[in-house]
């Protein structure tokens, strides 16, 4: 598995704050206030250690929207909340007075409607900054164990997962989530390229 060194982690977490920033934007006008978003890491882990990850706060299910991407690398890409806080960003999204089950009956249309614009804006970002072009497929909701939620989008359990963790605050309210890109061998080679053709531009790789 590669191991990225400092200059091309901190390319990538200056292009997907970038593509947070425009997420942010877009989810202020909708809730009409400002949303903050943030990008605390980015951590390269495999299969295994992706679902250990996810499942280290105790959670015995996670709320997924996922979206497939193909282009100048091919990856999925998933917005991961623990289930008990799917409703809360659900909730802050649209309307506090709705009811439970108003909510409930809300969540996968709000949540993938999330999803598609955090997605999206993050391959927009990192595609733009290394002039490479990527595609994306609609979005699909999935609630179940981290393994029941990642397994259908591996090739082997070989494969790597780019973990982002990224923090949503709304007024006072702070929700912790996760961006996962799940990357075989030859995607991460092919990001990889992406990245050091990138700052061999700038002539600094």
């Amino acid at each position: 598995m590669h191991k990225l060194n400092e200059l091309q982690q901190d390319a990538l977490i200056e292009a997907f704050n970038v593509g947070i920033g425009q997420a942010a934007a877009s989810l202020s006008a909708i809730v009409r206030e400002t949303v903050r978003l943030s990008v605390l890491s980015v951590q390269f882990v495999q299969f295994l250690e992706a679902c250990r990850q996810l499942n280290s706060g105790g959670e015995a299910r996670i709320c997924a929207v996922s979206q497939e991407f193909t282009g100048s690398f091919s990856a999925t890409g998933l917005l991961i909340f623990p289930e008990r806080q799917s409703l809360e960003v659900v909730r802050l999204m649209l309307n506090e007075s709705l009811s439970l089950q108003e909510l409930t009956d809300l969540e996968q249309d709000a949540m993938s409607e999330i999803g598609n614009i955090l997605l999206n804006a993050c391959t927009s970002a990192v595609a733009s900054l290394f002039s490479s072009h990527l595609t994306s497929s609609l979005p699909t909701y999935s609630l179940g164990t981290p393994e029941d939620v990642l397994q259908p989008h591996a090739h082997t359990q070989d494969d790597v997962v780019m973990l982002l963790h990224i923090d949503l605050i709304l007024e006072e309210r702070q929700l912790s989530g996760i961006i996962a890109f799940m990357l075989n061998g030859l995607a991460l080679d092919q990001l990889v390229d992406q990245v050091d053709h990138y700052l061999a531009s700038l002539n600094l790789g």
